[in-house]
């Protein structure tokens, strides 16, 4: 094949024709002109590479831009002092940058709402200066046959920009970034970029794509908890969907309400590292669910990624060890209280930072406990504690000297260990995403209570359809409760981005 670049590549930049700034005092207007930006400029983008990829002259670097949205007062203003976001915390100039507008699109509504009506100022949208990469302006889903291409002997990175991990960070979310003087504050707690680069990471780990994840996610390390879920699923879909309306698996693989079989979507072979099942509703107001398997990392990875999406609550349900000698195999531990020893989460959040229980959460997961089991008031003690949950690192701890960890799980009162719903909690807490943990004895290892072959099999058959019809029901109630009590001031430190 002839060398297409003999000399160094022309720095003069291809861009598309200049945008000049908009204001709006009507939300769905300024999400439409976020989205007709957006569009614009992938476009643009896309279609320079396949010009290129055809066999067209290299004449210039492309480059197009994230579109931005800002707000800008003067005043304290009259805010509504009952949300906890929707609102600045001070006169300034504040800005984000927006990517997938159409996928964000009743979020971006509603948050643009708030501030409009908060300060009776105009909302801005604008041509930001972080530009695009080309792989984020393909999405999910895109499959590029390099070989095949007229870009085959060509860096990409000489004719396009790709993406920027120096600029991908929480320094928002941990409450670490600083704007220097005169720049805008943070109007979000993601940047565009860095929403891009989850959202790429959530269609691998998990199949499918962002677009079909809910607002409600439920979190387990046990296969048997997927299997259930999915037979729920495809019951409520060949009977109608009773208010859901599609269940999708690994795939994109989806069944319409009242379909007994799906209508479209690929088979995977084998699947992905932390597969994700979606029992949807109008709104993104349904049901995720996420075998995340076992350890700590993968609970930090998968959060980091869903909680970009700004879901309205998460929860942990899975199998813990009782340290009580007065716990059965099979009761429930309703974690109002957290160890952490998983470490994964120490340079983001110090372990000497507190993460509390939730009262939204605390009470919808009790009374979900209450309705399934049928146990009421005192008589639910005798199938479920509330206590401290330690989360550790280290699967097999127990064959170190136990005297240190058990001294430590002792003297911070803690009822059951497992690996994963520390991190879960203290990622809600992180990035002010409403959580809580209902786990299941699975053994009692301080006790030498461990499952048999036999027992086990009979403890999966019973328990499993019912947690998970508590954690079900729990969702539910969450769902039905207004965002601004979900997403209360618990989770807001003293600056907080507008957007929740």
């Amino acid at each position: 094949m002839t060398q297409r670049i003999s000399s160094p590549l022309p720095v003069n930049l291809i861009e598309p024709e200049a945008y000049q700034p908009r204001a709006f005092t009507d939300p769905v207007a300024a999400v439409d002109e976020l989205t007709a930006l957006y569009d614009r400029n992938t476009s643009f983008l896309i279609n320079g590479f396949d010009a290129l990829a055809k066999g067209g002259l290299i004449q210039g670097r492309f480059r197009a831009y994230y579109p931005q949205v800002s707000v800008e007062t003067t005043s304290f203003g009259h805010i509504d002092s009952r949300l906890s976001y929707g609102h600045v915390t001070a006169p300034g100039l504040y800005r984000t940058t927006i990517t997938r507008p159409q996928l964000f699109r009743h979020y971006l509504k509603e948050q643009l709402s708030l501030l409009i009506r908060n300060h009776q100022v105009p909302v801005v949208v604008s041509q930001s200066s972080t530009p695009i990469p080309l792989h984020f302006a393909f999405g999910e889903g895109a499959h590029v046959e390099a070989a095949a291409s007229g870009l085959a002997d060509v860096q990409l990175r000489d004719v396009f920009d790709t993406p920027d991990l120096t600029t991908t960070d929480d320094e928002i979310a941990n409450g670490e970034y600083e704007p220097r003087p005169g720049e805008p504050h943070p109007l979000a707690p993601f940047t565009a970029q860095r929403i891009d680069y989850s959202l790429a990471r959530l269609a691998h780990y998990t199949a499918t794509s962002a677009t079909h994840f809910q607002n409600f996610v439920l979190f387990t390390n046990y296969q048997f908890y997927v299997d259930e879920f999915c037979a729920y699923a495809r019951k409520l879909m060949a009977e109608g969907g009773g208010g859901y309306t599609a269940f999708v698996e690994p795939g994109n693989i989806i069944t319409p309400a009242g379909h007994a079989e799906p209508e479209s979507g690929t088979a995977l072979g084998r699947l992905p590292q932390m597969p994700a099942y979606h029992l949807k509703m109008k709104g993104h107001a349904g049901i995720t669910m996420v075998n995340i398997g076992v350890g700590p990392s993968n609970a930090k990875t998968i959060t980091d990624h869903i909680a970009v999406l700004r879901p309205h609550a998460w929860l942990m349900l899975g199998h813990c060890a009782g340290l009580r000698n007065s716990q059965r195999l099979g009761d429930y531990v309703l974690a109002h209280a957290y160890v952490r020893e998983d470490h994964v989460l120490d340079d983001d959040l110090p372990v000497w930072v507190p993460i509390p229980a939730l009262a939204e959460v605390q009470l919808a997961l009790e009374d979900a406990v209450e309705e399934v089991t049928g146990y009421e008031g005192f008589e639910l003690k005798r199938i479920m504690r509330t206590g401290t949950v330690a989360t550790i690192d280290n699967r097999n701890w127990e064959l170190r000297d136990q005297r240190g960890p058990v001294k430590r799980l002792s003297q911070s009162r803690a009822i059951a260990l497992d690996m994963e719903s520390a991190t879960i909690a203290a990622n809600g807490f992180r990035f002010r995403v409403p959580y809580g943990t209902l786990l299941c004895v699975s053994d009692k290892p301080l006790h030498g209570e461990l499952k048999l072959p036999g027992m086990a099999t009979a403890f999966y058959k019973t328990q499993v359809s019912q947690h998970l019809q508590i954690g079900i029901r729990a969702l539910q109630k969450l769902g039905a409760m207004p965002p601004e009590k979900l997403h209360s001031r618990k989770l807001r430190s003293f600056f907080e981005t507008a957007f929740q």
